[in-house]
């Protein structure tokens, strides 16, 4: 524990960058082919686009942990988790990060994981945590594993970063549109609230916290259930369109193609047989 204590502390205070070149491996490409159903609905082009960028990441970010090896998976797994905001944004860099940590589980405000009150999945923020990424390792690839629960940790981290590059975690992106956007963004992001407060959405309930977590949240649902958000929420889905500049409803088609696939979960069922929730 003293040891952990310490690596913790040492990554608080400052983390290095990644120091060798990181060569691309076909062992990747399968992996997130089958993990990343962003990653899968891309074309062949883009695919090669895609893992361009994840290696300029792994590159300019380190990836570390305390209590456990880092793998290949953790670290392709961080990075997809950071190109999908952004991938409408060629040159985007995440010039507010530096190090992502992996902890192995869920994590108080001290980081400690097991504890009654470890309920964090996903940290960034400012202060000792400036440049800096906390993510819970188990919910991190349950993010990806699960890609019709609206739900993915490190999407909702990395919205937050892109959120935090105009200087403020405001719960709307000026580096992605225009301030003049940002009252029927926030007249929206109010309804919206309102709606949830109300169980009238079906929004995840944690984005009724603020407006950073209603766009973390929001951006969540918008990259794994397009289609859904479309149908139930139109207006959100066109701002989210317009913030992110993609289309993604390829996504949906994807999901739908692999109903018959294995369940994630491991039951040895078809995933529609299983854990495929109904629309």
């Amino acid at each position: 524990m003293i040891g952990w204590l310490k690596r913790i502390t040492r990554w608080l205070v400052g983390s290095k960058k990644p120091s060798q070149t990181v060569l691309w491996q076909q062992s990747w490409s399968n992996f997130l082919n089958t993990s990343v159903a962003f990653y899968r609905a891309l074309s062949e082009q883009d695919k090669t686009l895609f893992q361009q960028r994840i290696l300029l990441f792994l590159q300019t970010t380190a990836v570390e942990a305390g209590q456990f090896d880092v793998t290949d998976e953790d670290r392709l797994l961080v990075a997809a988790s950071a190109i999908i905001p952004v991938w409408g944004f060629p040159q985007w860099h995440y010039f507010n990060l530096k190090a992502v940590f992996l902890l192995p589980g869920a994590f108080n405000e001290n980081f400690e994981c097991g504890a009654i009150d470890s309920r964090i999945t996903g940290m960034v923020g400012t202060g000792p945590m400036s440049g800096k990424m906390a993510l819970s390792r188990p919910d991190l690839h349950l993010g990806f594993e699960n890609s019709r629960d609206k739900h993915n940790v490190g999407i909702h981290e990395f919205v937050h970063l892109v959120d935090m590059a105009d200087g403020e975690c405001d719960g709307y992106p000026e580096r992605l549109k225009e301030y003049s956007f940002s009252i029927p963004w926030f007249e929206m992001v109010e309804k919206k609230t309102r709606e949830i407060h109300n169980s009238k959405s079906n929004i995840r309930d944690y984005g009724a916290t603020n407006r950073a977590e209603f766009f973390a949240v929001a951006s969540e649902y918008f990259f794994e259930r397009p289609k859904m958000l479309q149908n139930k929420h139109p207006h959100l889905f066109s701002a989210l369109t317009e913030f992110y500049q993609q289309d993604v409803m390829a996504i949906s088609k994807d999901v739908k193609r692999r109903k018959k696939a294995p369940c994630p979960c491991g039951s040895g069922k078809r995933y529609k047989r299983c854990c495929l929730p109904s629309d």
